[in-house]
C-alpha cells in the first residue's frame, strides 16, 4: 500500500472536514473508521435533519478548561464559510429558533456533500477498520489494523467522544492520547436529560410528554426555553443546555412562569375572582395536570379553599414555589443519550492554530475528542468543521 501524506482516524464530521481540506492542498489522505458506515452521528443529528451550524457562533457558546483555545479555529472557519459551502451544493435549509440551521430534507444531504468533496480530492476511506496498535519512530507513524499496516508522517485523531455508544462511540481517541503521555481531562455526558428518583420520579412519570416554557438555573447559569417532562425525569432543550454546567449533587431551580409576575397575578385574582380555587386560576397559566401535581407537592391544605381566603403570605409562598422550584436530579441518562462528551484531551497539549501535539510532531487531535464542548444548537458541528479545517490546512 502506498504511503499517504496523512492518515485520519475517524470518519465523522471533523475527520471528513480535515480530509477534504488536506486533500484540496494536494495531499494524499487515508481515513480509517471502525464502523460499517461513515457519518452515523451526522445522519441521526437534528432528528435526521442535521442541525449543521448556527447563525450566531461565538467562543461563549463553548465550554473548555481553556476558554480561549477555540477562538483561533472558529475565526479561521466561520459558520458563514460552511453555509456558503452548503449553498454551493444546492442543499436547501431553514432557520429555527435561536439561529439553528437544519436541512429541509435530510441529514444525508450534508453527508453526501462531504463524501462528494472527499471523492473530488481522492480521499480514500476504509470502514470496518479495527486499529490494534499505533507506534512512532523516525518521524513515521505505523498503524496496525485488521486491514493491514498503514504508515504516514502525520496522523489526525478525530475519533469523537463517548456519547451514544450504540453508534460506535468509544474512548479510543483518549487511549491514543494517553499512549503519547497527553493529559486527558475527566469526561462526562453532556447535552443530556436529567433523571430523578421518587417521589419526584412518580410526579414526572405522570406528566410525561408535557412541555412548557420555563427558565432553568444551576451554578449561576440559566437557560430559557422548552422544558419537557419524561418518564425518567427532565429533558427539553434548556435541560440539555443546563446539563453541561451541572455536577452530581447540584440542585437546579425551575421558574415555571418566566414571562409572568406570578405573585402579582395571584393577588389580582384574589381581588377580582375571590371565590375561585387556586387550581382553576393557575390552570389558565399552566397545564392542569402540572397544577394538580404542584398542588399535591406544595399546598395540599389549600386545595379546596377559594383564593379569597388565602393570606398574603400564602400567596407569596405559592408564587415562590412556582418561580423557584428546587429539584436535585439523581443523575443523567448518561452517554446512552448524551449528544456530546464533556472533557477530553487537554487543550494545553495542542496548538490552537494547527491542533498538533506540541510534544509529538505529526500527531493531531480534532473535534469532540478534545476538551471543547459546544452548546446545543449546531455549535458542536461548527466546532467539527472549524477544527477539521484548521488541522487540514496545517498537516
Amino acid at each position: 500500500m502506498n504511503k499517504p501524506d496523512v492518515i485520519i482516524i475517524g470518519a465523522g464530521a471533523s475527520g471528513l472536514m480535515c480530509a477534504i481540506t488536506a486533500g484540496k492542498k494536494g495531499l494524499s489522505v487515508v481515513v480509517l473508521d471502525s464502523s460499517n458506515k461513515v457519518g452515523k452521528k451526522i445522519l441521526m443529528s437534528g432528528g435526521g435533519r442535521c442541525n449543521f451550524t448556527n447563525m450566531d457562533v461565538t467562543p461563549d457558546n463553548y465550554l473548555s478548561n481553556n476558554p480561549h483555545f477555540c477562538k483561533s479555529a472558529l475565526n479561521s472557519y466561520t459558520q458563514w464559510d460552511f453555509i456558503a459551502w452548503v449553498c454551493e451544493h444546492n442543499i436547501e435549509y431553514h432557520e429555527r429558533e435561536n439561529g439553528e440551521l437544519f436541512c429541509d430534507h435530510s441529514a444525508k444531504d450534508i453527508l453526501n456533500m462531504l463524501l462528494t468533496e472527499c471523492d473530488a480530492v481522492n480521499v480514500k476511506i476504509h470502514t470496518h477498520c479495527d486499529i490494534k496498535h499505533i507506534s512512532h519512530s523516525d518521524s513515521e507513524y505505523l498503524i496496525t489494523s485488521n486491514l493491514g499496516e498503514f504508515r504516514a508522517n502525520a496522523v489526525v485523531v478525530a475519533t469523537g467522544g463517548l456519547s451514544i455508544p450504540k453508534m460506535g462511540a468509544t474512548g479510543f481517541g483518549h487511549q491514543i492520547a494517553k499512549q503519547f503521555n497527553l493529559d486527558v481531562l475527566p469526561t462526562s455526558a453532556g447535552l443530556v436529560p436529567f433523571t430523578l428518583t421518587d417521589p419526584l420520579k412518580s410526579v414526572v412519570e405522570t406528566l410525561s410528554g408535557i412541555a412548557i416554557p420555563a427558565t432553568v438555573s444551576c451554578n449561576n447559569t440559566s437557560f430559557t426555553g422548552s422544558l419537557l417532562f419524561t418518564h425518567r425525569g427532565l429533558s427539553g432543550p434548556i435541560i440539555l443546555q443546563l446539563s453541561n454546567y451541572w455536577h452530581l449533587g447540584d440542585p437546579i431551580e425551575i421558574d415555571l412562569l418566566p414571562s409572568a409576575d406570578i405573585e402579582t397575578f395571584l393577588h389580582q385574582c384574589k381581588a377580582q375572582q375571590p371565590k375561585k380555587r387556586l387550581r382553576t386560576l393557575l390552570s389558565s397559566q399552566l397545564p392542569k395536570s402540572l397544577v394538580h401535581e404542584l398542588e399535591a407537592l406544595f399546598w395540599p391544605s389549600l386545595a379546596e379553599k377559594p383564593i379569597g381566603e388565602l393570606s398574603k403570605k400564602a400567596l407569596s409562598d405559592i408564587a415562590h414555589h412556582l418561580s423557584h422550584w428546587k429539584i436535585k436530579p439523581s443523575g443523567t441518562e448518561g452517554y446512552r443519550t448524551a449528544e456530546v462528551t464533556l472533557g477530553g484531551v487537554n487543550t494545553d497539549a495542542l496548538s490552537s492554530k494547527t491542533f498538533e501535539v506540541k510534544s509529538q510532531p505529526g500527531l493531531y487531535f480534532i473535534g469532540e475528542v478534545i476538551d471543547v464542548t459546544g452548546h446545543l444548537g449546531g455549535y458542536n458541528f461548527q466546532w467539527a468543521w472549524a477544527s477539521g479545517y484548521a488541522c487540514g490546512q496545517a498537516v
